[in-house]
């Protein structure tokens, strides 16, 4: 409905959220966003100006604290207003100019972002296709360097879409590096999930968002350049076309306390709390806590007679990928789940699964009780046979015989 309205455009009636929200909060058990901590939602809620010395002291603890977590000694860390496909841009934009060679590891959907990114600059995009069940091979890796020269190479630690892990990550960085390549890692759904060691592993950008392993608000992004990398951004022959994302301009705020853009103030403060929770919990604990519960829940899935999609050895543990039975979709199960059982978990992009995260704050015993049992149940409802007490007690086995991490954060 719309009222009338003297200055000739209708005023719209609408909703508030309180309307449109469901009254019982959904648990966001999908590909991402993930649950925040109470200390991220009110660090959320706080506006500061976006200059001065109070936001350079959070900027320099987000920075500091941000090295933690992408392991690496380099000053550059630089943010970004936008979602982890910004971070992305922000690479590809100030690495690449038109003409040069950049190889792109295609694993699947968001592998293939990084090429399209590639294409708009003008570069010259080679792209290594990668079975959709398989992790790129080290020596694949080696025959397509040789034969595009890239002057980067990009690739993704966790492919979202299919649930694939790069496990020869650490090696295939070693062949690039080897060849004078830039390499450039996506590790939105991987940074305190998984071991990820830029400066050891010779990594030159590692590209994060905040709501997934980071468990911060979506729409606030990280990425960490080497040495090698920042050089051969600053010394290009002329500045990257998308001005929001030149680095030489961001480094402005996010080094030297000055102007680029009014900053996502908000989305600041609650990624340097999402952060702190990091940091306090210790990257050790978080990659064992990381790994036992999605490996209990991985055992769960299967105790019930259900089939995950990736072989173990290509499996990531962040996002677990599920076969979906040949009666139903996708949309059924995802739809069926959310409305009876308050759970949200995601179907893909072009693959016959669902997908359930293990990123984060999703990464709690009790989430994975709820979830497991609301998954069972759906497939239950919509007649699929499955043995739901026998996975239940599967996965209960995995935690009871796995010992805890010794410290987890509430």
């Amino acid at each position: 409905m719309t009222a009338s309205s003297p200055m000739g455009v209708s005023r719209p009636q609408v909703k508030s959220l309180d309307e449109i929200l469901p009254r019982e909060p959904l648990l966001m058990m999908g590909a991402g966003p993930v649950p925040i901590p109470e200390r991220v939602a009110r660090a959320n809620s706080v506006v500061i100006n976006h200059l001065g010395d109070v936001m350079a002291e959070v900027i320099g603890q987000v920075k500091s604290m941000a090295r933690y977590v992408f392991q690496t000694e380099s000053k550059w860390v630089i943010g970004v207003a936008g979602p982890a496909s910004a971070a992305m841009e922000m690479a590809v934009a100030n690495l690449m100019q038109s003409g040069e060679s950049i190889l792109c590891i295609n694993n699947g959907f968001f592998s293939h972002r990084m090429a399209e990114m590639a294409l708009r600059v003008g570069a010259d995009v080679h792209e290594l296709h990668v079975g959709v069940h398989e992790a790129a091979d080290p020596e694949r890796v080696r025959k397509a360097i040789e034969e595009a020269r890239p002057k980067v190479l990009t690739m993704v630690q966790g492919e979202t879409s299919n649930t694939v892990f790069n496990h020869s990550l650490e090696e295939i960085t070693k062949i690039a590096k080897s060849y004078g390549c830039l390499v450039v890692v996506d590790a939105v759904c991987t940074l305190s999930t998984m071991p990820l060691k830029m400066d050891e592993w010779k990594v030159d950008v590692v590209i994060t968002g905040g709501q997934k392993g980071l468990s911060s608000i979506p729409g606030v992004s990280l990425l960490a350049f080497s040495d090698e990398a920042w050089a051969a951004a600053k010394n290009r022959s002329k500045p990257p076309a998308q001005w929001c994302f030149d680095i030489q301009l961001a480094e402005n705020f996010w080094h030297k306390d000055g102007y680029h853009y009014t900053a996502p103030v908000s989305g600041i403060m609650a990624l340097h709390e999402a952060l702190k929770l990091v940091c306090d919990e210790t990257l050790e604990n978080r990659f064992a806590r990381h790994l036992r519960c999605s490996k209990a829940l991985q055992s769960g899935i299967q105790g019930m007679g259900l089939d995950l999609f990736i072989p173990n050895e290509s499996r990531l543990n962040s996002v677990i990928g599920i076969n979906i039975p040949e009666s139903l979709t996708a949309k059924q199960i995802c739809q069926h789940i959310s409305e009876m059982y308050r759970v949200e978990i995601a179907g893909s992009f072009g693959q016959p699964i669902v997908r359930i995260g293990q990123m984060g704050e999703q990464c709690r015993e009790h989430n994975l009780f709820r979830t497991l049992h609301a998954f069972g149940s759906t497939m239950r409802d919509l007649g699929i046979k499955v043995d739901q007490p026998n996975g239940m007690a599967e996965m209960e086995s995995y935690l009871q015989k796995t010992p805890r991490p010794l410290y987890q954060v509430a």
